[in-house]
Parts: C-alpha cells; sequence; structure tokens
C-alpha cells in the first residue's frame, strides 16, 4: 500500500499524538513537529504530502518549498495563518473543520458569560485569600435570565450557542452578512438585527464571525459607543475583530460591565496587557476549542477530507475555503 505522508506543524502532548493516531487511516504516516522552529516546520512541511495546522503559520515560502504538498488543512477553522493566496498560486486547496469544534467552542463562550456576570474567578481568589465577599458581591453579580443576548457571526459555533443558550430564558439576536431563512430563525427562536441594533439592545454581544479585512477592529470605539451601558463583550473568535485599546477604555470607563476574552490581536499577549490588570475581565489563553474529548472528532474530518482528495473526491462540503 502507497503511504502518504500527513504533517502536523504543531507540536502536540503525547496523549494527543496518541489520539491522531488512533483515527489515521492505515495509508497516512502522520508525522509531528518537535517545536515551532521555522527551520523544523519548514522540514516537515517539504516532505509531506499534506500539512496540517492549528495554530503554526503555514508560509509563501513553506508552500513553494514543498513539492509534493496537495492539501493544507486547518486543524480547526480560523485558516488566516495560512497563506491561501501562495496555496492558489500552487493549485492547492486549503480546508478547515468545519463545525467540528462549535460544541467546545460555544461552551467556552457561555462559560465566559457567566464567569463575568457572576465575577467567579475573581470571588475564587479572593475566598482563597480568605477574604469572604457574601454579602457585598449581591450588587456585583447578575444573572443571565431575562437578558439579551448578541450574536455577532451565526456560522456553527453561532448557532450552537444559541442551541446552548435556549435553557437561560433569554432572547437571542444575530447579525451575520448572510441572514438565515426564515424557518431556520424560526427553529432557532433568534430574531435578525443589523449591526447597530444589535449593539444598541445586546446586554451581552459575543463575537463570532472570522477575522478577515472586513471585521479586523469591527468592534471599536464606535461600536462600543453604541453598545448599552453595563453591557459585557465575550470574544472567542479571533483577537483582533475587537479593538483591544477601545475595550479597555470602555472597562475603565465603566461603560462596559465586563468582558469574557479568548483571543488576543497578539497572541500570546504580553504580560503588559492592560486588560491583565482588569478585575472584571475574564481572560483565558484561545483555549475555547481546546479539549482532550474532541480531538478524535476534528482529526476524522481532517483525514476524511485527506482521503477524499485521494479519491478524486470534493472536500466535504462547508470545509474548503480556496
Amino acid at each position: 500500500m502507497e503511504k502518504w505522508i500527513a504533517a502536523c506543524l504543531d507540536p502536540w502532548d503525547e496523549q494527543i499524538k496518541r489520539i491522531v493516531l488512533a483515527v489515521a487511516p492505515s495509508n497516512l504516516e502522520v508525522r509531528f513537529a518537535a517545536s515551532y522552529d521555522s527551520a523544523v516546520q519548514h522540514a516537515l512541511a517539504r516532505d509531506a504530502d499534506f500539512v496540517m495546522t492549528n495554530f503554526a503559520p503555514v508560509t509563501a515560502t513553506m508552500i513553494d518549498d514543498a513539492p509534493r504538498l496537495r492539501l493544507i488543512h486547518k486543524w480547526g477553522v480560523g485558516y488566516e495563518k495560512i497563506d491561501v493566496a501562495a496555496a492558489k498560486r500552487r493549485g492547492i486547496p486549503v480546508a478547515i473543520a468545519a463545525g467540528m469544534n462549535a460544541v467546545p467552542v460555544a461552551e467556552h463562550a457561555i462559560a465566559l458569560m457567566l464567569a463575568v456576570y457572576r465575577r467567579i474567578p475573581f470571588l475564587d481568589r479572593k475566598l482563597r485569600q480568605g477574604v469572604w465577599l457574601k454579602q457585598e458581591m449581591r450588587t456585583e453579580c447578575r444573572q443571565l435570565k431575562g437578558k439579551t443576548v448578541g450574536l455577532l457571526g451565526m456560522g456553527n459555533i453561532g448557532r450552537e450557542v444559541v442551541r446552548k443558550l435556549s435553557v437561560f430564558d433569554v432572547e437571542v439576536l444575530y447579525h451575520d452578512v448572510r441572514r438565515l431563512d426564515e424557518a431556520t430563525e424560526r427553529a432557532l427562536a433568534v430574531r435578525y438585527a443589523a449591526f447597530d441594533r444589535l449593539l444598541a439592545e445586546s446586554d451581552i454581544l459575543s463575537v463570532h464571525v472570522p477575522l478577515m479585512e472586513s471585521t479586523r477592529g469591527l468592534v471599536g470605539r464606535e461600536a462600543i459607543a453604541r453598545m448599552k451601558d453595563g453591557a459585557v463583550i465575550i470574544n472567542t473568535a479571533r483577537g483582533g475583530v475587537v479593538d483591544e485599546d477601545a475595550l479597555h477604555q470602555a472597562l475603565v470607563s465603566g461603560k462596559l460591565f465586563g468582558a469574557g476574552i479568548d483571543t488576543f490581536a497578539v497572541e500570546p499577549p504580553g504580560t503588559d496587557n492592560p486588560l491583565f490588570a482588569l478585575e472584571q475581565v475574564v481572560l483565558t489563553p484561545h483555549t475555547g476549542g481546546v479539549v482532550v474529548d474532541n480531538v478524535a472528532n476534528v482529526t476524522k474530518c481532517v483525514f476524511e477530507n485527506m482521503q477524499r482528495l485521494l479519491r478524486g473526491e470534493p472536500i466535504a462540503p462547508g470545509c474548503q475555503v480556496a
């Protein structure tokens, strides 16, 4: 049997490697990067038929120096670190694992909503210091029930957030460049809103759009100024969509009640990031989709698209982006 080389550009933990290898088809030889060092990355990609990446960038130089390369696959959905133009020049398709991370990211978004509203990280730290703030927090904490949650973006993750919010007795508005059909809106019990209305009516604004030129800085000073006083921003999408300086200013001024941020404009962010100093902000290191019990699910999708290409079939619907 002919073996094809699938290169994983991310240096994963041994447990994750075992999960990946357990679901790998017999015609694939999976090779893992030992580090993010550029020389290591280039050498690994150079001999590969398939490249899969989670956080590692796939540069034009890497693509041009890989003569056997047949497919670049994002292990997830955000593909802004892949040089799509360079791949197109070589005629190499670029794919994502569409919808495979939707459940854990949606869970994480809601966890951030609850953590911000109930001040969970702050209270955890204080209690460990021996400070009991039961009565003092009655004026500081909020419940989700009765709130309006605005979703900026209604793709796979946005829809999963809606499904999971259904038990919290909230109203859900959404804005997306592609409006859902009426039947889907009714089934999800959501209402479409123009961007300005979404900002004005949302108690919680949860961001679920990809990072591209049209969305970079979309939630900036002007947008935040149009939001409700005391609103909350949750970002589990991409850091560049939310202007961090504008967010910080709105939090310090009291315009916003709080924020839950999983993604940053620069990752990892420097320890001097001013958001780190704010107690009303809950921060996580881009771990929305990082759960061990979803690794096999995502990996099967990636490997199946490699098999489809080898069989001369189209990549799975929704997965090919270029």
